[in-house]
């Protein structure tokens, strides 16, 4: 929760109280924060479970008033608690401009509710029951995905496989030559080019029907040879035997054709019954050629079969490539426009299934380690090292948990070592854990185990429950899979102590690994020590 002042001076008084330090199980505390500060500071108040042993129920919006050139924010929440026993709610911490101030701890009290056995029975513990892992909706995803494909399918199948229907000019264009001519005249005789005496009109397509027939069956310039030019070939064609064409054939021909050309380039007129009767000259003589060409042989017919198989290898594998292409550029389509929502390599990785990713974004397990406990949350569960190797000290009892190894992108280590005695110095005072001495014996593993190059820096670290220990982190090189090689890294060293007890929490990681930089950024975050107590 941030709230933005303006001024010139810098001044902040804080201050924090409860309603009532005893409750009973499952009643509410109001816990109330005052900040007194200048309008140039930027206040942020404390959100989230950082009440812990006590629940925050709900956060309620910040009342501001102003007195004179300050202003002055109260902040309450509503906290509760379930178990009864006496708590103490954590220091909170207030960032008010450049500085931190932290509220008191308040001691709180919660009362069991007295049950009169008398009226109400009582009844035994019931047992532990299994509970099954919430399912993922990965079959939701599925399902998404199985819609999507099939609707490309049906897209693929609708524009480039399906059996489309035939409009009239492509049925016209399946039909034999012949048959084709014969429908062209039909259409022709239909046409209204003779009612409204447009003869340039007809003739063009009277001897394009002629000249078409004679380039698929005859001789395969008709179109765009001139009159003479066609004329000589059939002559040509006639003499050496190749059609049986007479001579009053190939002169009604040519006396139509040379008659069209006059009506196209010479603005002749002839009669309109001149040109009906042109028009069945035209229509018997395709049958008169039709009746003259020889009968293709058994060779030719199997070429044509040939020909016509051939044709349909052709347009099938047309097919398959436009199927390929669509599907290609759906692909492509697909990943430019998820690339350009959430970043390409976000898309690669989540392609090629990146492991970090997989672990930042996966189901995360808060847990407990150790005693006194360390609460943090991780990508996976913390394996229980095996410390009876190295465990040498009788008067420590050492627990660790781990995930990873220093040669991995990521490694996390939770350790707890409780002193049995710590003995005393030369004063007589007991002695106490020193923090930077653990960080520096834990920094001295890191180059025992091969890392070099080490750069420390320290802080003080106080996690969101308020808990104060000190932190150690940088950069290094560490140990890769191949020996003699070493990556860069980084790594965090976390200690708390607490009387005879030493807690620690050391991360190593990839750095160049922007998922690994933030699950570390998030399991530091979610680090928290309980007191046996809690």
């Amino acid at each position: 929760m941030l709230f933005f002042l303006c001024a010139f001076a810098s001044f902040a008084q804080v201050t924090s109280s409860i309603d009532t330090t005893k409750i009973r199980i499952g009643e509410q505390i109001m816990f109330q924060v005052q900040v007194e500060a200048d309008s140039t500071d930027l206040v942020v108040f404390p959100e989230g479970q950082t009440f812990l042993p006590l629940e925050m129920i709900e956060s309620f919006k910040i009342d501001t008033t102003k007195n004179n050139n300050k202003f002055q924010l109260i902040k309450e929440y509503a906290l509760t608690q379930f178990d009864s026993g006496a708590y103490t709610i954590p220091k909170q911490k207030i960032f008010v401009g450049d500085n931190i101030f932290f509220t008191d701890s308040l001691r709180v009290e919660v009362q069991t509710i007295a049950v009169d056995t008398t009226k109400q029975k009582l009844f035994d513990i019931k047992p532990m029951i299994a509970v099954e892992k919430a399912t993922s909706k990965w079959w939701l995803y599925v399902g998404i995905g199985l819609l999507a494909l099939s609707f490309i399918g049906f897209v693929l199948y609708w524009f480039i496989w399906r059996k489309k229907p035939l409009s009239e000019e492509e049925k016209s264009a399946l039909l034999p030559p012949y048959d084709r001519a014969k429908m062209a005249l039909k259409k022709l005789d239909e046409s209204d080019y003779l009612q409204k005496e447009e003869l340039k009109d007809y003739y063009s397509e009277l001897t394009f029907i002629i000249r078409k027939y004679l380039d698929e069956k005859v001789y395969d310039r008709a179109l765009e040879s001139t009159t003479d030019e066609l004329v000589a070939r059939l002559n040509m064609l006639r003499d050496a035997n190749q059609i049986e064409l007479s001579n009053d054939d190939i002169k009604n021909i040519e006396t139509i054709l040379k008659r069209a050309d006059l009506v196209k380039f010479a603005k002749s007129a002839p009669d309109i019954e001149l040109a009906k009767l042109d028009r069945n000259t035209i229509d018997i003589e395709i049958d008169q050629v039709k009746e003259a060409l020889p009968e293709p042989t058994e060779e030719e017919k199997l070429l044509n079969e040939k020909y016509r198989d051939e044709q349909e290898r052709k347009k099938k594998r047309k097919k398959i490539w436009l199927t390929v292409a669509a599907s290609l550029l759906i692909v492509i389509a697909t990943f430019i426009g998820f690339g350009v929502k959430y970043g390409f390599k976000y898309v690669v990785d989540t392609i090629i299934g990146e492991e970090s990713k997989e672990l930042l974004e996966g189901d995360w397990v808060r847990s407990d380690y150790g005693v006194p406990p360390i609460m943090i949350s991780t990508p996976v569960v913390l394996e229980r090292m095996d410390l009876q190797a190295v465990d040498t000290l009788p008067q420590v009892k050492m627990t660790v948990f781990s995930y990873g190894d220093l040669d991995s992108d990521m490694n996390i280590l939770v350790s707890t070592a409780k002193y049995k005695d710590l003995g005393k110095n030369a004063d007589g005072e007991p002695n106490t854990i020193d923090l930077r001495l653990a960080i520096e014996g834990h920094l001295k593993t890191y180059e025992n185990n091969g890392a070099r190059n080490l750069i420390v820096k320290q802080e003080q670290f106080i996690t969101p429950n308020a808990a104060e220990g000190l932190k150690a982190y940088g950069t290094a090189q560490f140990p890769a899979d191949k020996e003699g090689h070493f990556r860069d890294g980084e790594y965090v060293i976390l200690a708390f102590t607490a009387e005879n007890v030493l807690q620690q929490i050391a991360l190593v990681w990839n750095s160049q690994n922007d998922y690994t930089n933030q699950t570390i950024d998030r399991i530091i975050k979610s680090i928290e020590l309980k007191k046996l107590e809690e």
